[in-house]
C-alpha cells in the first residue's frame, strides 16, 4: 500500500480510496480541485501499486492498515475519507471500526450487501480473465476499457496495475467485498455520511445498499445520479462528483 500525498501538510487532510482495478491516478480532478484547501492523500490500495507487486489479503485489512497509517502518521484524525466501488466498502469498514476520528465519510457505489455463490464465481472468472488478457495486452480488453472502464489516459497505470496483479488478490477482493453484508446497525444517526450512487446496469447492488443504509442512519445523505453508471460521476465528470462532496462537507 502506497499513499501519495498533495497540498499543504498544515491543512486538513481528505483521504481517496480507489476501486477495483482502478489506479489511484483517477482522482486526479478531485486532487487537483481539493489540495486548494486541503492536504490529499489518495491511497494505492494492496494488489493496485505500480510500482511492486503486493498482495491483497481482504477490504477488512487495507482498512487497518489505512486506520494504523492515520494513527501513526496523521494523529488519528482527518477531515473526511472517500471511496468509489470497493474502495467505498473500504471507507464503511473504517467509519464501522471507529478507530479514527474523521468529520465525514463519503461513498460512492459502495457494494455493502452480499452476492450468492454463482455470482461470485462469474465476477471472479471474469476479472480474471481481464487480468490475464491485459498482461498480454489484448487489443478487445483495451479498447473495452477505453470505452467502459476508465478514460483513456488512466491506460498505462492501469496496465502497469495489471502487470502485478496476482490472481489469488482478484479472489481474495470479491470473496471479502462480497461475501457477506457490510451494512450494519450502529448507534449512530448517520450525519457524517453521504452515500452516492447511480442507477444503471451493476449500480443497483450499491443503491439496494443505500436504501439499506437510510433505514438505519435516517441523517445519512444520499445522491443518486439517476441515468449514471457504476461510479460514473467520480470518473467521468467529476465536477459533479466535487460539487456534490462540497455541498455535504458544507453541511
Amino acid at each position: 500500500m502506497n499513499f501519495h500525498t498533495f497540498g499543504d501538510e498544515s491543512k486538513p487532510v481528505i483521504l481517496l480510496i480507489h476501486g477495483v482495478l482502478t489506479p489511484w491516478q483517477v482522482w486526479e480532478t478531485q486532487i487537483e480541485h481539493f489540495s486548494r484547501s486541503y492536504r490529499v492523500i489518495a491511497v494505492a490500495l494492496d494488489a493496485h501499486e505500480e510500482e511492486r507487486t503486493s498482495e491483497f489479503i481482504s477490504i477488512q485489512d487495507e482498512a487497518n492498515k489505512i486506520e494504523d497509517y492515520v494513527m501513526d502518521e496523521l494523529g488519528g484524525s482527518v477531515f473526511a475519507v472517500c471511496g468509489i466501488s470497493m474502495g467505498g466498502a473500504i471507507t464503511n469498514l473504517i467509519w464501522q471500526n471507529g478507530i479514527i476520528d474523521a468529520d465525514k465519510f463519503v461513498l460512492d457505489g459502495a457494494p455493502l450487501l452480499p452476492c450468492g455463490g454463482l455470482p461470485k464465481v462469474i465476477m471472479k472468472n471474469n476479472y480474471i480473465q481481464i487480468i490475464r488478457r491485459s498482461k498480454k495486452r489484448d487489443p478487445k480488453v483495451l479498447e473495452s476499457f477505453k470505452k467502459q472502464f476508465l478514460p483513456e489516459r488512466f491506460l498505462d497505470s492501469y496496465l502497469k496495475i495489471a502487470d502485478n496483479m496476482a490472481e489469488s488478490s482478484m479472489k481474495n477482493m470479491i470473496n471479502s467485498v462480497f461475501g457477506g453484508s457490510l451494512c450494519t446497525s450502529l448507534e449512530d444517526d448517520g450525519e457524517k455520511l453521504l452515500f452516492m450512487h447511480g442507477t444503471k446496469g451493476n449500480e443497483m447492488l450499491a443503491a439496494k445498499s443505500a436504501k439499506l443504509m437510510l433505514k438505519s442512519y435516517p441523517k445519512m445523505a444520499e445522491k443518486c445520479f439517476k441515468g449514471y453508471a457504476h461510479c460514473e460521476a467520480a470518473i467521468y465528470k467529476p465536477d459533479e462528483w466535487i460539487a456534490t462532496v462540497e455541498d455535504f462537507f458544507k453541511r
